[in-house]
């Protein structure tokens, strides 16, 4: 099973850009976390069910390495892993990659917990779709 999924695909505008030529840190982010939506909604967490049961995500941790420079017109592709899940947990490692370089711009390790948004604390994650995340996770050689 591939454990890679496409998350997201967009051109570097010249509006992503900073005085130096190359995107800022802020569309780096931004573009990650709809990679996140995208990875969520693939693990069954659509937007429906999280509003259908009062859940959500909460980001708790997130590494972003900055591995290249994206200049204007560069296009670029999100591929997410998932790495792990606990209880109330996962962690995700989403790719940032430069189609026509192949050269890899940004990587973002990302920790959310599971949420309950009435309760206003972490909640388990659900069984049925625990298993789904479990079939998801990438082999330990694949992760490095």
């Amino acid at each position: 099973m591939n454990n890679h999924i496409e998350t997201f695909r967009a051109v570097v505008y010249p509006w992503h850009c900073d005085h130096q030529g190359h995107m800022t840190t802020m569309h780096y982010v931004g573009m990650f976390d709809a990679a996140c939506w995208q990875h969520l909604s693939a693990m069954k967490f659509t937007r429906k069910y999280l509003a259908q049961h009062q859940t959500g995500f909460v980001d708790v941790k997130d590494t972003i390495e900055y591995k290249a420079e994206l200049p204007v017109g560069s296009l670029v592709v999100i591929v997410s892993e998932l790495i792990r899940i606990g209880r109330s947990s996962m962690t995700a490692l989403h790719t940032m990659q430069n189609v026509e370089t192949n050269e890899i711009a940004a990587t973002s390790e990302k920790i959310s917990a599971y949420f309950d948004l009435e309760a206003r604390h972490t909640t388990p994650l659900p069984d049925d779709i625990a298993i789904v995340m479990r079939a998801m996770i990438a082999p330990a050689s694949e992760q490095d």
